[in-house]
Parts: structure tokens; C-alpha cells; sequence
């Protein structure tokens, strides 16, 4: 029996495939709550491997304003973490791709963790990733993530030490999310050089698969350093594309 996690699973096959293991994002909710689910299950129809779902949040440091405002439409509507988990325990059956909940810590730390955790597992959720959560600060749930089957997906960035991603990598996630620039969501990702060096740090401090993200909108970005990585997040772009009323397995089709 595979003891890997579902998430690194899913990048593994994708690999093994000869491809690249997609993983869009989509903030909950958006564009409105009444078809979010339908595109969940698009996406995942459409050759998602891993599934992003944003837990909106009024004060997302790290976003774009793509990001920012799609956020902020969807708390308009009144999405919660409790409305999320609902959806999930409902739809999960149907979806084949991997589920991962990215979120700030604070709606987190107000649902509660423990039944975060609890509830998280029994939805099907199969990781979280909480990018104002540092390493220190998390290692007080892990265990608790363990026991409920969720990784914890750690965030690094271009300006982070090697020798910190072999800390990350002490905690064995499913996989590591490598920020591709040195600032917000939806910024453009270039293949310089210092991204090119900051790959292969990853690669060889971690075990596990390394995904790439922010600032992705089209393939051919991935094709100097395709080499280094084994999976690709887009967000803004996928975004910006449904808020205009397109499909999205329109958006899909580029990157299978």
C-alpha cells in the first residue's frame, strides 16, 4: 500500500505521465456562490490534479489585488470556512483531484483547530497551506494535522536560506510551494536566475515534489526551468478568466 499522501501522489502520477501536475486556485465562493462548486468540478473534469480552495480573508497580506478583491466579493456573500466544509462534505465524493484549503491563519485560528482539523479530514480535505504561518508556529499542530490526515504545505520564497528549506523539509509535507517572485500574487514570474538557483536549493533540500506558483499565466513561462519543477499553481490568471464569463476548461486546455 502507497503511504504517500494523496497530494504528492497526484504530482508523482502526473510525472510519470510526462507532465507537469496542475493545481489551480479559486478563492470560495467565486465569482458567486451559486456556480463555485460547478467549477470545482470543471476544473476537476478538466485535468486538475490538486484543487486550491482560497478561504477568503479581509486582510490577505500576500495577495494581489486579483486575489484581494475576488476575496473580498466572496466574504460579501458570506462565505465561511463553516459553508466550505459544508460544500465539501457534499461534493468531495465526486471530485478525483487532491484537496488542499489555502487560508490566513486567522480564520483558521477562529474556526478553532482542533475542529479544523476534525473537519477538514472528515470533508477530504488533504492539506492546508497558510502562507502567515511560519515553522515555528506550526509546529504545535502538525501532529494534530497528522492524525487527521492533512499535510502541511510550507511556502518558500526566492529570498529564503537553503538551510531554512531543510528545516521545512524536517517536517516531510506532501510538497513544497515555491514562490516564484519576491512579492504579491498575480506579479509575473520570470525565469531569472536567482529562480532558476532557488529551484535547485529546493529540489535538493527537499524529498518531496516542488510546485511553483504566483505570477503563472501561460506555459511557455515554465519552459527554462520546467526541468525543476514538478508542479504549477495559477491563481490571478484563472481568476481573471472566469470573472469574464469564460469556462474553465477553456482556461485548462492551454496547460494539459
Amino acid at each position: 500500500m502507497n503511504n504517500e499522501n494523496i497530494l504528492t501522489q497526484k504530482i508523482n502520477e502526473a510525472g510519470r505521465q510526462g507532465r507537469k501536475a496542475l493545481i489551480p486556485f479559486v478563492p470560495a465562493g467565486f465569482p458567486v456562490r451559486e456556480v463555485y462548486w460547478d467549477i470545482i468540478m470543471e476544473l476537476d473534469r478538466s485535468g486538475a490534479d490538486i484543487i486550491e480552495i482560497g478561504v477568503p480573508f479581509s486582510d490577505p497580506v500576500a495577495d494581489g489585488p486579483v486575489v484581494e478583491n475576488a476575496s473580498i466579493r466572496c466574504l460579501e456573500q458570506g462565505v465561511s470556512l463553516s459553508w466550505i466544509m459544508e460544500g465539501l462534505r457534499e461534493k468531495r465524493s465526486s471530485i478525483n483531484a487532491g484537496i488542499v484549503l489555502m487560508g490566513y491563519f486567522n480564520p483558521f485560528l477562529q474556526y478553532g483547530l482542533e475542529n479544523l482539523a476534525r473537519d477538514a479530514g472528515e470533508a477530504g480535505v488533504n492539506g492546508l497551506i497558510i502562507p502567515d504561518l511560519i515553522l515555528e508556529e506550526a509546529r504545535p499542530y502538525l501532529k494534530l494535522l497528522e492524525e487527521n490526515k492533512l499535510s502541511f504545505v510550507p511556502l518558500v520564497g526566492l529570498n529564503t536560506p537553503k538551510e531554512r528549506m531543510i528545516e521545512y523539509s524536517g517536517i516531510n509535507p506532501a510538497f513544497v510551494y515555491l514562490v516564484s517572485v519576491l512579492g504579491i500574487t498575480g506579479t509575473k514570474a520570470g525565469a531569472s536566475q536567482l529562480l532558476r538557483r532557488k529551484l535547485e536549493e529546493a529540489k535538493q533540500s527537499f524529498k518531496c515534489p516542488v510546485a511553483l506558483g504566483f505570477g503563472l499565466s501561460a506555459p511557455e513561462q515554465l519552459e527554462p526551468i520546467a526541468d525543476l519543477v514538478d508542479a504549477v499553481v495559477f491563481g490571478s490568471a484563472l481568476i481573471e478568466h472566469l470573472d469574464q464569463g469564460e469556462r474553465a476548461e477553456n482556461f485548462m486546455k492551454a496547460w494539459n
